[in-house]
């Protein structure tokens, strides 16, 4: 087991690393730039170094000043926690080139599931169903102009080398293909360093499900169920949940065993999710796999008990699973809502800022993980998640209400936040029933506009 780990991140990730390694009496380096100075990670860590000025090129994505401070600190390994390096293959190199155990997969594994194009074309090999689309970059318009045709409009564009929103488009004829396939190219080479984009079929009201997988690198890899991520806005989640509302225990188990059979081709190892989407017909389709811890990992761990970010360390260091695939059982449902430091009234503008007064919810089934506390201000520079709210309920009406009253309990004065979008979408009849799309946020917020209108 290792004796000490760095944890190359910030904010509630960090705290949430540093707490599973204090359960493993493992000692913990924190980082922090100079905005993250009086950071709660940096004051519970065994130790801290300062690693630049606030801009994450400068401190939290600046790989030689993280393995400077892994070096001058005696760390063994290093957690990247989400976000930030925590897919960049080069880092992982960088870290096990200079004798750190990096907790997570491969390089090799980041980076061909980083590649989105090859992503597809491994999980369609492994079997897995894909969005109809190019089988790989399109080379110009034209060629994307020919397929559009041939698989039906509309067509979304995807940047191969990156997510979370940047360097995608969605074209409803060709006239709008040929604008935005150059506008989909350059914020992709802008963001990813990489202009390679590609096509596939839009579908107008998906479902977005992700299965949560774990592999120890001894041959185990298992799948611990689905969450629900519909809810979303500009392609980041705002809500999860687990179980989804809409999987029966028959699609669970069949799409769970398909997920497996992806990450066992590549021999994958650690925390891993792959995404799936949902067409209204039931049709599902890989979207894409995320190499890392999510943010949404604590619904998963009420609904089957297992810690898994310990679960990281303890793979990372060796050891097998803790569960084969027969262990796993869920019970009960989680709900998890992202409190950002924004104010959705004005289109979720970032409110950064000194936080004057905070009181967290307490009772049964609510659980609360931030960084955040009274006289903390949040810095302008990052993420504007503060927290994570999450409730569990032996059923799903139960843990609405648990989470409706930790919302209506929680109380952050000084900057404005999600708090109140929040408990609008929960009480939301659509919600209620579980009839979500990536597209609830904005007919939500658009007064009842429809999803494809909405899309648009």
């Amino acid at each position: 087991m290792f004796r000490k780990v760095l944890v190359a991140n910030r904010g509630e990730i960090a705290l949430r690393v540093i707490r599973a390694c204090r359960e493993l009496r493992i000692a913990t380096v924190a980082v922090f730039s100079t905005a993250d100075r009086d950071s709660l990670h940096v004051r519970l860590a065994d130790e801290s170094v300062c690693i630049g000025p606030p801009q994450p090129a400068q401190s939290y994505n600046h790989i030689a000043r993280l393995i400077s401070a892994a070096e001058v600190a005696g760390a063994e390994a290093i957690h990247p926690g989400y976000g930030f390096l925590a897919e960049n293959a080069h880092f992982a190199e960088v870290c096990e080139s200079c004798g750190f155990t990096f907790i997570g997969p491969t390089a090799e594994m980041i980076r061909r599931m980083g590649d989105k194009v090859e992503a597809r074309r491994t999980m369609k090999e492994a079997g897995l169903p894909v969005v109809p689309g190019s089988e790989g970059a399109v080379a110009g318009v034209d060629e994307a102009v020919s397929l559009a045709r041939e698989i039906g409009f509309p067509v979304i564009i995807k940047a191969a080398a990156g997510g979370g929103g940047r360097g995608m488009r969605v074209a409803w004829d060709e006239k709008q293909l040929r604008i935005s396939l150059g506008i989909a190219q350059a914020e992709a080479g802008a963001a990813f360093g990489n202009d390679a984009v590609y096509l596939e079929k839009f579908i107008v009201r998906p479902r977005h499900i992700e299965f949560q997988l774990f592999g120890d690198g001894h041959g185990s890899l298992v799948h611990l169920g689905e969450r629900e991520c519909s809810v979303q806005r500009n392609h980041q989640k705002l809500i999860e949940e687990a179980p989804s509302p809409l999987l029966t225990d028959e699609q669970r188990r069949c799409i769970g065993a398909l997920a497996v059979r992806g990450a066992q081709s590549i021999g994958y190892r650690g925390a891993g999710t792959m995404e799936f989407l949902f067409d209204q017909d039931g049709s599902h389709y890989f979207m894409e796999m995320n190499t890392r811890i999510q943010v949404e990992h604590p619904v998963t761990e009420e609904v089957t008990g297992l810690d898994l970010v310990k679960e990281q360390i303890l793979v990372a260091a060796g050891e097998r699973l803790s569960v084969s695939q027969d262990d796993v059982r869920w019970e009960g449902h989680a709900i998890e809502c992202r409190i950002n430091a924004e104010d959705h009234e004005h289109g979720f503008r970032p409110s950064p800022g000194t936080i004057t007064y905070f009181y967290r919810p307490g009772g049964p089934g609510l659980r609360m993980d931030s960084h955040v506390y009274a006289g903390y201000t949040v810095p302008p520079y990052y993420d504007s998640m503060i927290g994570k709210l999450i409730a569990r309920g032996k059923d799903r009406p139960e843990a609405l209400r648990r989470m409706e009253i930790g919302l209506e309990e929680l109380i952050v004065e000084g900057i404005k936040t999600t708090i109140p979008f929040h408990l609008l979408a929960l009480r939301a009849d659509a919600f209620r029933r579980g009839d979500l799309d990536t597209h609830f946020v904005e007919t939500l917020l658009g007064g009842g506009r429809p999803a494809e209108a909405a899309a648009r």
